[in-house]
């Protein structure tokens, strides 16, 4: 009797899960470049919400993060 187990066949290669996990290390970055500037007294407004790296680097960062994990996820490992 011959062993024919089948190894496991992967949805994506090794360097789709390493592009996807690039990705969402970048969205996470994005998302924490976008916390704090918040104010401890409800009373006093804190202008640093409206500061450049919340405004717009931070949510330019996260859909670059979108952009790479959408391209792990279409990239076709197997075309050279």
């Amino acid at each position: 009797m011959k062993n024919n187990e089948q190894q496991p066949e992967f949805l994506f290669d090794k360097i789709n899960y390493k592009i996807l996990l690039l990705g969402i290390g970048i969205i996470a970055l994005g998302f924490i470049l976008m916390a704090g500037g918040g104010s401890d007294d409800p009373n006093v407004f804190n202008e640093d919400i409206f500061n450049f790296r919340r405004i717009r680097l931070a949510p330019t960062t996260v859909l670059i993060g979108f952009g790479i994990t959408i391209y792990a996820i279409l990239k076709n490992p197997k075309k050279a």
